[in-house]
């Protein structure tokens, strides 16, 4: 069998390894900055800042303005029709 091909579907062995190993360092680049991540939080917290308002903080920053006005303003509607003001 050769490296190139390995049978009836014709599957590349070598380019096919490639392809996983690459999504494999890939996933522990991800695991490394997800720990990052935590550490950030960990610190963040023994410094008194509020993590959950944190994370929802960097959520809007990742969405369009008009959207979250959008939100505010129906979440404002519901909360009025509520009586929650």
């Amino acid at each position: 069998m050769q490296d190139n091909d390995s049978g009836a579907y014709g599957v590349a062995a070598g380019e096919l390894k490639q392809f996983i190993e690459r999504f494999e360092r890939l996933e522990m680049e991800k695991k490394e900055i997800a720990d990052q991540q935590k550490e950030v939080m960990a610190e963040a917290k023994g410094r008194g800042y509020d993590t959950k308002v944190m994370r929802k903080v960097i959520a809007l920053r990742k969405r369009d303005k008009d959207d979250i006005a959008e939100e505010e303003a129906v979440l404002e509607m519901y909360k009025a029709a509520l009586g929650m003001d």
